[in-house]
């Protein structure tokens, strides 16, 4: 076991796409809260796939400058639900707010069996942006078949309003002081053209924006309206994204450091539209405020502001001082052990002694190699599966230059032990570096 100053991994020099590869995340909704920092509120694709319905763990990310993100962790999954579907999943598209000191997270879940017909608007409150919420319920009177994607709008004179809407119909009302509650009930937003799913509202320069999904067959769009009012009446625009390659698009619009963004997902990396991934690119407004097609790129975009501060706190864990099994083995590398044999079906290394602190938030990232275009190990913490996570390409199997961090909590002490099981392709690993968020 030995210190590290820094986490695995070298700078980038721009942001890529997708940004996020470790889970499969969909649906983001982005947020720049008073920190300095934008936050990603994002769906979460489970691995293996069967559909839609195995959604669930909701993670948040940040970033201070748009480029190196982090995982904040799991806030919010179906056990948490006390009123919700028995069986679980179906936890789609999200937003968060914040209004008098408190961070209202907005999801849609189902509450019975008939998952479609059963629809909610959950909410779950914070004190902070990225942890500790609490399922507070559902907004009564809202839901119903099809009604999902929740996006909350915050006007620049206190007015707080909620946007919903699926299977053709969208929906727009204010939000009661107390955030979980309507004022004059919803209303159905008029003007828009091929309305699908996945309303977003933003304001630019006076001028309200609603962009959504349309219902292009098995390769949706992204149009948008503009009003003079939040809720309307709209006119529609146009497309301003065209199809990613993926079945469904879902995306939003957030301001960061005087440039637009537009975050979206597709599925460059598992080539199947139920495990999908975040992306970033730049949005542009032409003079008249129209919105420019967006550019779909691989760089992604460029730093907003300095990258973070290295992790201090960080320990590296080798291989060599936990265990291996199940067909893997140790071998020297460059003067030291890694684990191989991985692609073997139970094969797994084992770290033992994880040191905690005082528990709590801890990220976790891999040290690894594999020749393979997409590999994955199952990683289990403490006994408890966090699912499959994804080990993209190095190019060459002794190249460990591969990293792979997901954020999980830690029990308190030197008493943690995480497991890296393999059997989905060919990779070695390092290292495991833990570094605790210290709440």
């Amino acid at each position: 076991m030995t210190a590290s100053t820094s986490r695995a991994g070298a700078r980038k020099t721009t942001s890529g796409n997708p940004i996020l590869t470790t889970l499969y995340t969909a649906d983001p909704s982005a947020r720049v809260w008073d920190d300095g920092k934008v936050y990603i509120y994002a769906s979460h694709d489970m691995d293996p796939a069967r559909g839609c319905d195995l959604m669930d763990r909701y993670h948040v990310f940040s970033s201070a400058d748009m480029v190196h993100w982090t995982d904040e962790g799991e806030i919010l999954r179906s056990d948490d639900v006390s009123w919700g579907r028995p069986e679980g999943g179906f936890m789609w598209a999200p937003d968060c707010a914040f209004k008098n000191g408190t961070y209202y997270f907005y999801y849609p879940h189902p509450s019975g069996s008939d998952w479609n017909g059963t629809w909610k608007i959950g909410v779950a409150t914070s004190d902070k942006p990225a942890s500790g919420f609490v399922d507070r319920g559902y907004i009564e009177g809202l839901g119903g078949f099809a009604m999902i994607d929740p996006c909350v709008f915050a006007d620049g004179d206190g007015r707080t309003y909620l946007f919903y809407g699926g299977g053709g119909r969208c929906e727009g009302g204010e939000l009661g002081d107390d955030m979980m509650s309507i004022k004059g009930g919803m209303r159905e937003m008029s003007g828009l053209e091929d309305f699908h799913e996945a309303a977003w509202v933003f304001k630019r320069e006076g001028l309200y924006y609603l962009t959504y999904a349309d219902n292009l067959h098995e390769n949706n769009r992204m149009h948008y309206a503009t009003s003079e009012h939040p809720l309307g009446p709209w006119t529609h625009r146009g497309v301003f994204l065209e199809p990613t390659g993926c079945s469904t698009t879902h995306g939003s619009v957030a301001a960061f450091k005087g440039r637009w963004y537009l975050f979206y997902h597709n599925q460059a990396i598992s080539g199947q539209g139920n495990l999908r991934s975040v992306c970033i690119d730049s949005l542009h407004f032409n003079d008249d405020g129209t919105i420019r097609t967006v550019v779909q790129t691989k760089e992604g975009v460029p730093p907003a502001g300095g990258p973070p501060a290295a992790d201090s706190d960080a320990r590296t864990y080798d291989v060599s001082a936990g265990s291996v099994g199940g067909g893997a083995a140790l071998a020297r590398h460059d003067g030291f052990d890694v684990a191989t044999g991985l692609q073997a079906e139970g094969a797994y290394c084992e770290f033992g002694g994880i040191d905690g602190g005082c528990g709590g938030r801890a990220s976790l990232a891999v040290r690894y190699a594999t020749p393979e275009r997409l590999a994955k190990l199952r990683l289990t913490v403490n006994g408890a599966d966090w699912s499959l996570i994804n080990a993209l390409s190095t190019g060459h199997p002794a190249s460990l230059t591969g990293k792979a961090s997901i954020t999980v909590p830690l029990a308190p002490g030197a008493s943690n032990t995480v497991r890296l099981t393999g059997g989905y392709g060919e990779i070695t690993v390092a290292s495991l570096t833990v570094s605790l968020f210290g709440d």
